[in-house]
Formats: C-alpha cells, structure tokens, sequence
C-alpha cells in the first residue's frame, strides 16, 4: 500500500489531499477514513489504497500511521497551575449562577469573560 503525508484536509468540509511518497497527489475524501479517527492534520503520515476518481487519484481506505505530535500539547501548563485556574473559573461560574438564579443573567462583559475563560480552560484539557 502507498504511504504519505496530509497536504491538507479541510474538516468542514470533508476532503483534502495527500502528496504520497512517489510524488503523487492524491484527492482525500472524509468517507475513506476510518470511522472512529479524528480529522488528519496537515503533516500526518497516513497509509492508503488508491483508485482512479473522476478526477484523477482517489484514496481509499486511509490509516492514521503517526499522527502529527500536538504544538498544543507541548506547551501545556503544568498541572499544579491549571489546578489553580480551574478554582478560579469555579468561583467565576458559581458568581454566574447566583446571578442566573435571582432571574438575571451576568452583564454582557462579564458573560464574554467568562466565555473567553471556558473555551481556552476547555483547550487546555482537549490538548
């Protein structure tokens, strides 16, 4: 089977290329990736069969080999200081739900804030 790496994989919208080893591009369809596989990222070395598409080569049944190391997850934070960050977004959305429970949301900025504080909490877990 030929192996290369992800050119480029949009996930939005379902495919993206693959330069394979010999020089070839071949197109990438979400469909021949396995079910259960996050979307391959730019760099990933993947395995694959080839088949003659309307448009030239199309890949078919795609195996992650070695997926890119994570950027994000080498600069995590430590531990011991996201332990501490966590406690604070708890007293943050604690605060929020005693707004919400006396029939009022939080003030639009501090609504922002604390959507801000959530999704870069949530990336440092999903890293």
């Amino acid at each position: 089977m030929p192996t290369g790496k992800v050119k480029y994989y949009d996930a939005d919208r379902g495919f993206g290329f693959i330069a394979a080893d010999d020089g070839q591009e071949v197109f990438l369809h979400a469909s021949a990736l396995p079910a259960d596989a996050a979307a391959p990222r730019k760099g990933s070395r993947v395995e694959f069969g080839v088949a003659d598409g309307r448009r030239g080569p199309q890949a078919l049944s795609v195996t992650l080999l070695d997926p890119v190391p994570s950027v994000v997850r080498a600069r995590r934070r430590p531990a011991d200081e996201m332990a501490t960050i966590v406690e604070d977004l708890i007293k943050s959305l604690d605060h929020a739900g005693g707004r919400l429970r006396s029939g009022r949301y939080p003030e639009k900025a501090e609504a922002a804030r604390l959507a801000k504080v959530l999704r870069a909490v949530a990336d440092e877990f999903d890293a």
